[in-house]
């Protein structure tokens, strides 16, 4: 009976090592044929830069690559490759007292297809963590991003092809909207999981239209709270970084600051202030206008649930902790929201009751993603709660199987 049992535990951990191994010796090679041709994909992107409205930042921020941009996909490569096989790996095992030993393993989903607007890097960070999982990936870039994407394809073919693999493994789709909207039916492509990362139209279209599973890669609106215990001036800092980038999700949207900040009309002017010299355009809660007369009042609440992905800021005074808490989870995306506060009390409520993927103590929520967790890169930022959320690395983006070994066992 010992001998019947190890056997196949070894011929998977074999065959297991062997698909890893080719699996990685493919990212080597693109990494290799993304540091030989990094001046041709910056001309290819310059194709697609031209053609972008120049006035439009937001697209411009997200559609420029750079040999900076290349060597960050390079740098993304090599992380992934440096990181574990999650394939095959054992979640739970026992055996019964028959002798029947069952066990419970990480697998890959399939076929996973993913859709994504202005954003060429994707085309490489999103394929890297399908592949290191064992999944075939279809690619749907954005017609903004062309030219870069069409390039990309092309070396991640020939990378495939370098180690006799499977070309389709990973494949860009160059259609149109019509064809895209058919496909995410799974009329045209059978696939087992889509990601749309997109504006809301995009991933309501695809919640309402797809067949399989659907991993949301939600809007950001993050919040930061400035306690009444804060150092403002590190809290200062923290908001400020939240807006050297607009084009991103993990950007910050909302300001909620205690009412019994020490000198907190002060604060709220130095505040303003550095925003405004950063060029932001500064709303403000009745509270906050009536303490700095130079900040746009808010209209209405529907300002508050917004993802502005632009030069805008909300700030608005809260009664504490509760009320932070209470406003974050009515109105946030559930991206990233922090709190700035010397209290460690306080901080764990605030870390415990906020319903976000990533909460964070005096940090800037500018970390959430998957590069700076640790993960070398991401695939998205699940903004729902399954079947992982937060960034999504290899080691999330796979499903689970049982594996049963017997020797006869009847049920009955």
């Amino acid at each position: 009976m010992l001998a019947t049992t190890a056997a196949p535990n070894n011929i998977v951990e074999f065959q297991s090592q062997m698909n890893a191994n080719l699996r990685n010796k493919i990212l080597d090679s693109l990494a290799r044929l993304l540091a030989e041709n990094k001046s041709a994909i910056v001309a290819a992107n310059k194709l697609d830069v031209a053609a972008c409205p120049p006035d439009d930042a937001v697209i411009l921020d997200r559609l420029k690559v750079n040999e900076a941009k290349v060597e960050s996909m390079i740098a993304s490569v090599e992380s992934v490759i440096a990181s574990p096989d999650p394939v095959g790996k054992v979640i739970s095992s026992h055996t019964r007292e028959d002798g029947l030993r069952i066990e419970n393993r990480q697998v890959p989903f399939g076929t996973i297809l993913i859709i994504y607007e202005a954003r060429p890097d994707v085309s490489v960070e999103a394929a890297i963590i399908a592949l290191k999982a064992g999944n075939r990936i279809l690619l749907k870039g954005g017609k903004e991003a062309r030219h870069t994407n069409l390039y990309l394809a092309d070396l991640w073919k020939q990378a495939l092809n370098e180690n006799d693999a499977d070309a389709d493994f990973v494949r860009y789709l160059d259609i149109s909207r019509e064809e895209t909207q058919s496909l995410i039916s799974g009329k045209a492509e059978k696939f087992d999981l889509v990601i749309p990362r997109g504006g809301e139209a995009l991933i309501d279209f695809v919640l309402k239209n797809s067949n399989a599973p659907v991993i949301v890669s939600g809007r950001g609106n993050n919040f930061l709270y400035i306690d009444s215990e804060a150092e403002f001036a590190m809290a200062l800092r923290i908001a400020l970084d939240g807006k050297t980038r607009l084009s991103v999700c993990n950007a910050l949207d909302k300001i909620l600051i205690h009412k019994d900040l020490l000198e907190i009309d002060a604060c709220i002017s130095l505040l303003v202030e550095a925003l405004r010299g950063m060029d932001i355009e500064v709303f403000g809660d009745e509270g906050v206008h009536s303490n700095n007369g130079s900040v746009t009042q808010i209209e209405n609440e529907q300002i508050w649930f917004e993802e502005f992905l632009a030069a805008k800021i909300v700030i608005g005074i809260v009664d504490g902790v509760f009320e932070a808490v209470e406003k974050i989870n009515k109105y946030s995306g559930g991206h990233s929201a922090t709190i700035v506060t010397a209290n460690a009390e306080i901080a764990e409520k605030f870390l415990q009751e906020v319903d976000c993927a990533a909460v964070y103590h005096n940090a800037s929520v500018r970390f959430t993603d998957g590069g700076e967790f640790g993960l070398g890169a991401e695939i998205a930022i699940s903004t729902q709660k399954l079947h992982f959320r937060g960034p999504l690395g290899a080691e999330h983006l796979l499903t689970n199987k049982w594996f049963v070994f017997g020797d006869g066992q009847l049920r009955n």
